[in-house]
């Protein structure tokens, strides 16, 4: 079956015209933005285009399609420097897609096999470029796209957490990680009172920076990344 990719290339226009698939797009992260993805139709996307309903049919075939474009659209976004060594491209790329996925949190309700898998332009180029700065190891094809899938696995765990996280405050009305605590003391005491959780319990009264998940990323990243560079010599 043809792509959505080589259609588009393929019946591609002048960029002035009235309708393009890069404005579909455009239009339905801004809706999935503001209101999430179930918000997302061909004909709320038409509306707010300003063209019939029909008229997105020429260049998408549906949902689906609006999707991959989005996701093309939105990884378009992250920039990763040139010339910087392998750690630190991959050190980049991760931090990019954080921030991606924090500004686009619709991005963690996609299916599994468009959230990890779905090959666009754009997220084939970042996907090149790590695996362009990890050829400087010498590493066989498998070790080096095993790495790569190691620090993007690390990434969309991480965020995939934090989004729920995020999430759960909001259904909750809980606004600070205090007020979260103090939700969930309930079920927390019990828990620790069991005698059965003695690390965890000394997290709970040692830990100083439970709130500051930026930090947490980039020190779970920064382990990630210096045990791949221990392993690999």
């Amino acid at each position: 079956m043809t792509s959505l990719w080589e259609r588009l290339e393929e019946t591609a226009t002048a960029a002035r015209q009235a309708l393009s698939a890069q404005r579909i797009a455009a239009a339905a992260v801004a809706i999935a933005d503001a209101e999430g993805l179930d918000a997302i139709t061909m004909r709320r996307i038409a509306t707010e285009l300003g063209v019939a309903p029909m008229s997105a049919y020429r260049h998408v075939s549906g949902k689906d399609d609006v999707l991959e474009l989005m996701v093309d659209l939105v990884y378009g976004e992250v920039d990763v420097p040139d010339g910087l060594g392998w750690q630190e491209t991959l050190r980049a790329l991760a931090m990019g897609v954080r921030a991606l996925v924090l500004k686009h949190p619709w991005l963690t309700r996609l299916p599994a096999s468009q959230m990890v898998y779905e090959l666009t332009p754009n997220r084939m180029h970042l996907t090149e470029r790590a695996l362009a700065a990890l050829h400087s190891l010498n590493l066989d094809v498998d070790t080096a796209m095993s790495v790569f899938r190691t620090v993007t696995a690390y990434v969309h765990g991480a965020t995939s957490a934090e989004i729920g996280l995020r999430q759960l405050m909001a259904d909750r009305g809980w606004t600070s990680g205090d007020e979260t605590r103090a939700g969930l003391s309930a079920q927390m005491t019990w828990l620790l009172n069991t005698g059965r959780y003695p690390a965890f319990q000394r997290y709970v009264h040692e830990g100083a920076r439970k709130d500051d998940l930026q930090w947490q990323f980039e020190t779970g990243l920064e382990h990630v990344l210096d045990g791949i560079a221990a392993r690999l010599g």
